[in-house]
């Protein structure tokens, strides 16, 4: 037989429907996981409750994702399973609270995992006595929230107790409570996402006891936290983190707080490093109570009552790091009959302060003990510009031992270096003088 162009090109044709034939035939039946799969209807305006947590099970039970078209999906109680993995349309899916005590719950469902959605709490009440926030996660192991949208939330947007996983470049707003919420955390990653216009916290890191947590919180734009549950600081902050030892804090961007960019109760071996925070009404970065071990450094404080505060060694706080701050544009609290601040940096116990940079601090550059509580502080090399005192240190007798050390001071108005008795300043100008003591020792500082 002759074999031309064409009868060649006819039997490659054959032979390649015999392969997609074949290869169809192979693939076994169609994959289930969209939303038409399901029987759920997108914009419909129907309660989609029930055939979204039949296509919740029945998709998790497979082991296949649940795709959601675009288009708003109106749900009351949805309950995630183990695996549950459901992805949607970046920015065009929408599930959106329909009313009930519960929205989005998971419990001891590990690799659950959230991808692509919005989640609209409408504004709807929830019952705290039954969920913590819009999605409220317990014991779920290795969870994925990537990428998802909580808004309209009248109690936490997302609330996890006792996960591990990631919640990364995700959105949430207009949350009555907290941004993220963590207690009891085994692992957990929240990177990248932005937080804004939240009632009471940005992100909070809490533990029901004190211990080892390791939660790294990082590359966060936060913005916008009121205080409005009130309280001391437990509230209005950017980052809390209280009573989670070895938590990092690092590479985040906090602005516009009610009190604190980071602040750390009772939390032991925290690092807080290079954050640049801004326009916060009490301490930037504070790290408060029972603590043993604060890291601090790198930091931008631009405009707040105080820059940097590492205090309560009444309470056993002590041993911390503060180095290498840039801490600007400080103000008094006129308001505050008691508590004005105006301080670029405290300390009290166990501490060393070097390489800082600050810059107009209404009351005092650098502040060291407060009465007897004062002990082993090392404060050097550090530059204290345009400030009513330069460098504070307690005068108690019963305070412990302070080097100050190769510090420039320039344009103070009211002393480079003085004593001080619970703020009210006592004796001469320290500074210029190089000068031992029972508890205090001077040299080489600079006043310009």
């Amino acid at each position: 037989m002759n074999i031309d162009r064409r009868t060649l090109f006819s039997a490659g044709l054959g032979a390649g429907a015999t392969l997609v034939a074949t290869s169809a035939a192979s693939a076994g039946p169609r994959r289930f996981g969209s939303s038409a799969d399901w029987g759920l209807e997108p914009d419909s305006g129907t309660d989609q409750t029930a055939a979204l947590q039949a296509a919740i099970d029945e998709s998790s039970a497979r082991k296949t994702p649940l795709a959601l078209s675009a288009g708003t999906y109106r749900a009351g109680e949805i309950v995630l399973r183990p695996g549950t993995r459901i992805v949607g349309a970046a920015g065009l899916t929408i599930l959106e609270f329909a009313g009930g005590p519960i929205f989005i719950r998971g419990e001891n469902a590990p690799g659950a995992g959230l991808e692509d959605l919005a989640i609209d709490g409408a504004m709807l009440a929830l019952d705290p006595d039954r969920t913590g926030g819009l999605l409220s996660l317990v014991a779920c192991e290795a969870l994925t929230l990537r990428n998802i949208d909580v808004r309209r939330s009248l109690l936490d947007g997302v609330s996890l107790e006792r996960c591990s996983g990631r919640v990364a470049e995700c959105s949430i707003s207009a949350v009555s409570q907290t941004g993220v919420r963590s207690l009891d955390a085994r692992g957990l990653e929240i990177f990248n996402n932005k937080i804004t216009d939240c009632a009471n916290n940005g992100i909070q890191v809490w533990r029901s006891e004190p211990g080892e947590d390791a939660t790294i919180v990082s590359g966060n734009r936060i913005e916008r936290i009121a205080a409005r549950a009130g309280g001391s600081g437990e509230n209005g902050n950017g980052i809390s983190v209280f009573r989670a030892g070895g938590v990092l804090v690092t590479g985040n961007r906090i602005a516009d707080c009610a009190y604190s960019a980071v602040r750390a109760n009772a939390a032991s071996d925290v690092q807080m490093v290079a954050n640049s925070c801004a326009r916060l009404g009490e301490v930037a970065l504070y790290a408060e109570f029972g603590f043993e071990g604060a890291l601090i450094a790198s930091n931008l404080v631009d405009t707040a009552a105080s820059g940097i505060t590492v205090t309560n060694f009444n309470e056993g706080g002590r041993l911390a790091v503060v180095q290498g701050n840039l801490v600007r544009n400080l103000f008094m609290r006129e308001e505050e009959p008691e508590d004005k601040r105006g301080v670029g940096i405290s300390i009290e116990a166990d501490s060393l302060v070097t390489g800082n940079t600050i810059e107009g601090a209404p009351a005092a550059g650098i502040v060291i003990g407060w009465g007897k509580y004062m002990r082993d502080c090392a404060v050097t090399q550090n530059l204290i510009r345009n400030s009513r005192t330069g460098i504070l240190v307690t005068s108690d007798p019963d305070s412990g031992a302070c080097l100050i050390a190769n510090n420039l001071i320039s344009g103070v108005t009211d002393g480079a270096i003085r004593a001080m008795r619970l703020g009210q300043l006592i004796g001469p100008e320290l500074a210029g003088q190089d000068a031992s003591g029972a508890r205090i020792r001077l040299f080489g500082n600079f006043s310009a």
